[in-house]
């Protein structure tokens, strides 16, 4: 009796930290995070069939590459470390939130673009006039030149706030800015070629819809 209680005490002291690691609010984090990734991926693919049809749409239409699998990786590290080492840094519920209602904002955003667009959207740049593509300038484009960017924007890093994750929050901010910052310009100089002085009026009038990219 006396050479179980130290193990009866271990296993109670186990059960405990680990109850307090993974806590309703630590589940609730978790379960939001995998739904947001599940709606975001596959309404893109849906979407992008309803549009295209099947025959032209591959796997690339999920958005899901080598570099983003890797920094959700790190944001799971991220939080997994900080639920350990730092569990009340979790529990700030009105970040936690505010971070989901980014997820919810950036998520409508982006498919009221792709939907607005239509067939004349597309996940990769078209550096050739097709017949379909067309100049949409209604919708929410009334409001942003390139609002899907800017959904995609509040959503990834939304999915950091809802975790309260400090570190991902920073670098997701600044890494995904940065790629719409390049691939805007880039972009653009097609969208001129393909629509001349009537992209460029639209273009003067209408704001990017990234903070700090003309």
């Amino acid at each position: 009796m006396h050479f179980l209680d130290p193990l009866l005490i271990l296993h109670y002291a186990s059960s405990t930290s680990f109850t307090e690691i993974f806590s309703d609010t630590n589940i609730r984090q978790l379960s939001q995070m995998l739904l947001a990734l599940t709606f975001f991926h596959t309404s893109e693919y849906i979407l992008a069939i309803a549009f295209h049809g099947a025959a032209n749409v591959t796997l690339s239409s999920l958005l899901i590459t080598k570099h983003y699998v890797l920094a959700m990786l790190v944001s799971l590290l991220e939080y997994l470390t900080e639920i350990t080492l730092f569990p009340e840094l979790k529990q700030h519920m009105w970040v936690s939130n505010f971070g989901l209602i980014m997820i919810i904002t950036g998520e409508t955003i982006r498919k009221t673009a792709i939907i607005t667009a239509g067939r004349s959207f597309t996940h990769l740049i078209k550096t050739n006039h097709e017949e379909h593509h067309r100049l949409v300038t209604h919708g929410v484009y009334i409001l942003m030149r390139h609002p899907s960017y800017c959904g995609f924007l509040i959503w990834s890093v939304g999915t950091q706030v809802m975790l309260c994750n400090p570190v991902s929050t920073v670098l997701f901010t600044v890494v995904v800015w940065r790629f719409f910052a390049q691939r805007i310009p880039y972009e653009e100089c097609f969208l001129k070629q393909f629509f001349g002085v009537e992209y460029v009026v639209y273009a003067e009038s209408v704001a990017s819809g990234i903070p700090f990219v003309l």
